[in-house]
């Protein structure tokens, strides 16, 4: 059985474990693969991203951990590079990258998606109602699609943290819909994988994964390739809600999922990830 995880942050950004905590835990819990992805530099806008000099030490105790634990689990390094950060070069030393949009600007400031529910209502306000808002995100998530290093797509409707009730707009909104497909028809056309994320649901923030089922039904049916992952900041919930993600993937007519090897990424038969 393959399980695995590529979306896993540690201390050296805004995690709770150390890296040979994760990688123990991962062994644990039965993982075959896991990779880090610590928050790449973004201090000009946040505080808790990696700056240079953690950026250094995070890739040594990963390459540490891969080389001490290489007959139990494979471990990748890998970075999750905010569309506001400073872009990445593919293999060097990175063996994936996770791109990823947190925040939208809001007059001369940037607001984080992802902050608070009392954030959210702020940035709606801003915007004039969630349409605008929404439209804002997704411009910025487009601009994934021309990032070459790239390989996975983070959290794509993660806007929508805190509208599980439908506080803000429908998951059925034609309108909002449309942006979003726009935006994943140009993310499928340049062959970035999709992450299925349970991390809100860790956070009791959700009851689904990213994206919602709408979303990843569409995916599916216009080609899109998905992995799934964790977003885990806390090593108890590294494989958080894994059973049920895996049931709705299915229910959305996935029959394979990507894998991640030493020779790059690699379509499995999604039978190879179930118990």
């Amino acid at each position: 059985m393959i399980k695995q995880n590529l979306h896993t942050h540690s201390i050296y950004c805004d995690g709770n474990n150390t890296i040979e905590e994760m990688a123990l835990e991962a062994i644990q819990k039965g993982f075959t693969v896991l990779g880090f992805s610590g928050h790449g530099n973004c201090r000009h806008i946040d505080n808790y991203s990696m700056d240079e000099e953690n950026t250094q030490k995070y890739i040594q105790d990963v390459l540490d951990i891969k080389e001490k634990y290489q007959d139990q689990i494979q471990i990748f390094l890998g970075i999750e590079e905010d569309i506001l950060g400073k872009p990445f070069l593919k293999h060097q030393p990175y063996d994936y990258i996770i791109g990823s949009v947190h925040f939208v600007k809001a007059g001369e400031q940037y607001l984080a998606v992802d902050e608070s529910y009392v954030t959210t209502q702020k940035i709606v306000q801003y915007y004039g109602d969630f349409l605008n808002y929404a439209k804002s995100y997704y411009q910025e998530a487009k601009k994934i699609a021309y990032r070459d290093e790239v390989d996975i797509v983070g959290h794509i409707d993660l806007l929508t943290k805190f509208n599980e009730n439908e506080d803000f707009i429908s998951f059925h909104s034609e309108q909002h819909l449309q942006m979003a497909y726009e935006c994943i028809d140009l993310l499928i056309e340049k062959k970035k994988i999709f992450e299925v994320n349970t991390g809100a649901i860790a956070r009791g923030l959700r009851k689904t994964p990213y994206p919602h089922k709408i979303l990843l039904k569409y995916i599916h049916d216009h080609g899109g390739k998905i992995c799934l992952n964790s977003d885990c900041h806390q090593k108890e919930m590294l494989d958080c809600y894994y059973d049920e993600a895996l049931q709705l993937i299915q229910e959305c007519g996935f029959t394979s999922m990507m894998l991640l090897t030493e020779n790059g990424f690699v379509e499995k038969d999604i039978q190879e990830f179930i118990k």
